[in-house]
C-alpha cells in the first residue's frame, strides 16, 4: 500500500514513468481529464492575457495535449514540449492543434528570444528537483530551464506553473532559480485550507514588478498563505 502513495517523480525519470500504459490514462480517465482542464483554465487566467486576442503560448510538460486542448478552445496557438515519447504519441493520436516537440526542459528551451506571449505548465516543474542521472544537478537544471524560458518570452509576459512541491526547501529551490534567471513574481496558493482542493501556482513575470494575483479561497495575501502551507511527501 505504501508504494501506491509514492510521488511519481520518486519512482523514476519522467520519460520512464509516463510509459504507454500511464499515457493512456490521459486520454481515457475522465476524472484526470477534468482535473487537467481545470488547472489549465486557472493557469491561463493567471497569465492575464489580452482579452479577445489570440496569443502564441508555450506548454511545458504538455503530455497528451489536454492543457493544449484548453488553449485551443480559448483561441490561442501553442507549442508543447514534453520528455515522454509515449505521451506525445497520445497527443498525436488525438490530433491536437498545437505543434509538439520532444525535449528535456532541464536542458533548456530551444526557441528564439521573444518567441512566446506566455507559458503554462501543469504538474511538471517538480520533476526538475530530482537528479535522475549522476550528471544531473537540480539547481543547474532549474536555472538552465528558467534562463532559456525567460529569453524565449516577450517582455511583459507571464509564465504560470501548476506544481506539487514536496516541501518548503523544494519550493525555495525552484523560486530562487527562477528569480536568479531574471523573473519576478511568486507563489499563488488556491484554497490553502483544503487538503483536496489546494493547488500551487508559481506565477512569474518577465518585466516590471507586477502584482501577484490573490489565491482563490483565501482572505490573506498569497505570500502569507505560502508560508502557512503544510507540505506532503504524497500527492
Amino acid at each position: 500500500m505504501a508504494s501506491s502513495c509514492r510521488r511519481p517523480e520518486h519512482t523514476g525519470p519522467p520519460d520512464v514513468f509516463y510509459n504507454e500504459e500511464e499515457a493512456k490514462k490521459y486520454s481515457q480517465n475522465s476524472r484526470m481529464i477534468e482535473i487537467q482542464t481545470q488547472m489549465s483554465e486557472r493557469a491561463v487566467e493567471l497569465l492575464n492575457l489580452p482579452e479577445g486576442q489570440a496569443c502564441y503560448l508555450l506548454d511545458v510538460g504538455c503530455g497528451s495535449g489536454l492543457s493544449g486542448d484548453y488553449l485551443t478552445e480559448e483561441g490561442h496557438h501553442w507549442v508543447g514540449v514534453d520528455i515522454s515519447t509515449a505521451m506525445l504519441d497520445v497527443a498525436l493520436d488525438r490530433e491536437v492543434e498545437g505543434d509538439l516537440l520532444l525535449g528535456d526542459m532541464g536542458q533548456g528551451i530551444p526557441f528564439r528570444p521573444g518567441t512566446f506571449d506566455g507559458c503554462i505548465s501543469i504538474s511538471a516543474l517538480q520533476w526538475l528537483c530530482n537528479a535522475d542521472k549522476r550528471s544531473h544537478s537540480p539547481p543547474k537544471r532549474l536555472y538552465t530551464f528558467f534562463s532559456t524560458l525567460y529569453s524565449s518570452l516577450a517582455r511583459g509576459c507571464r509564465a504560470v506553473f501548476q506544481l506539487y512541491p514536496e516541501n518548503s526547501e523544494q519550493l525555495e529551490l525552484i523560486t530562487s532559480q527562477a528569480m536568479r534567471a531574471g523573473f519576478t513574481g511568486g507563489m499563488v496558493v488556491d484554497y490553502p485550507n483544503s487538503s483536496k482542493a489546494k493547488k500551487f501556482f508559481l506565477c512569474l513575470f518577465t518585466g516590471g514588478t507586477g502584482v501577484l494575483p490573490k489565491g482563490l479561497g483565501s482572505e490573506t495575501s498569497d505570500r502569507t498563505v505560502a508560508n502557512q502551507v503544510q507540505y506532503s511527501g504524497q500527492r
